[in-house]
Order: C-alpha cells, then structure tokens, then sequence
C-alpha cells in the first residue's frame, strides 16, 4: 500500500504546561502524535462543513422545552 503524500505547513502553538502535560497524555494513550490530535481538533471544532438543508446543528437559544414541541401548531 502506498501512503499519500500531504504536504504541511510548520507552524507554532503556545500553550500552557497543564494544556501540554495533558495533550501529552492523550497523546501517549492514543499512540498518535500531538500534531495529529491538533490537527483533529482544528477539522472538528473550526473547519467542520456548514450543515445545509432539513438536518443540522441547533446552536440557538431553546424557544420551548421538548414537552411544548407541538405547540407551535396551536392557534
């Protein structure tokens, strides 16, 4: 199996001790690197698709509870 080829941008991140300790942890516990837990993180937190259509994200504030839901069909 051939690996494909991606190419990377070096870039620095500064962070805390307890931020690094911990990213090190996961880091150790997942045998993956740290760089691919920030690169995780980023795809999943900044660059995730804009959900289109009937299905998505609610990231408002709740108008009702789920026990008033058909309450918008009342007249």
């Amino acid at each position: 199996m051939h690996d494909k080829l991606t190419y990377m941008i070096k870039t620095q991140v500064y962070l805390r001790e307890e931020e690094l300790e911990a990213l090190h942890a996961v880091a150790r516990e997942s045998g993956r690197s740290l760089a691919d837990l920030v690169r995780e993180a980023i795809r999943k937190v900044w660059l995730r698709p804009k959900k289109d259509g009937p299905v998505a994200l609610w990231d408002g504030t709740p108008q009702r509870t789920s026990v008033d839901h058909d309450s918008i069909y009342d007249d």
